[in-house]
């Protein structure tokens, strides 16, 4: 009689979801406010998914432009793949970014009113195909900045002191 597979959390949540996070935009949270989230595909040839499969991507410069033919994403470095050859890709090429078309109207309809800017989060492989995670997002001012570091300061004492005082 074979043992039932253990169940554990983690095991869990990788099965769900079926995501491999190759590159994320941590300085994101940090210049910008988020204000909507969107999941789009991205266009790549082949080598730039070997590439993204080794976790070689960087996206920290990286936005979304809104061209008459689509959402485009610009300035991502895709390093390139070591066995490509000549068939290898441009590193700082422009990728499509498949999005619906109310999306895409959206979007760009409400970066070119309001002064915001759409900017990649994470690129991930979601069930062994490539996903970008973008974000509508508006630039925080260094003031803003400042009040966030006084917040998370205040959090991370009142947490601190809360972990003393259970201790005592």
């Amino acid at each position: 009689m074979a043992k039932p597979a253990k169940n554990t959390e983690k095991s869990e949540k990788s099965a769900k979801s079926g995501e491999q996070i190759v590159a994320q935009n941590r300085a994101a949270s940090y210049n910008y406010h988020i204000l909507e989230k969107h999941e789009a595909g991205l266009v790549l040839h082949g080598t730039e998914v070997k590439a993204l499969r080794e976790g070689k991507a960087n996206i920290r410069d990286a936005y979304v432009d809104f061209k008459a033919n689509g959402a485009w994403l610009v300035n991502a470095h895709i390093a390139q793949y070591l066995a490509g050859g000549p068939w290898n890709h441009e590193p700082l090429g422009s990728r499509k970014l498949l999005l619906h078309k109310r999306e895409i109207l959206k979007l760009s309809g409400r970066t070119e009113s309001k002064g915001l800017t759409v900017i990649p989060l994470k690129i991930y492989f979601r069930n062994g195909i490539a996903k970008i995670e973008i974000a509508l997002a508006q630039g925080k001012k260094s003031w803003d900045r400042r009040q966030d570091e006084r917040t998370k300061e205040a959090r991370r004492e009142v947490e601190e002191s809360m972990y003393r005082n259970r201790r005592r």
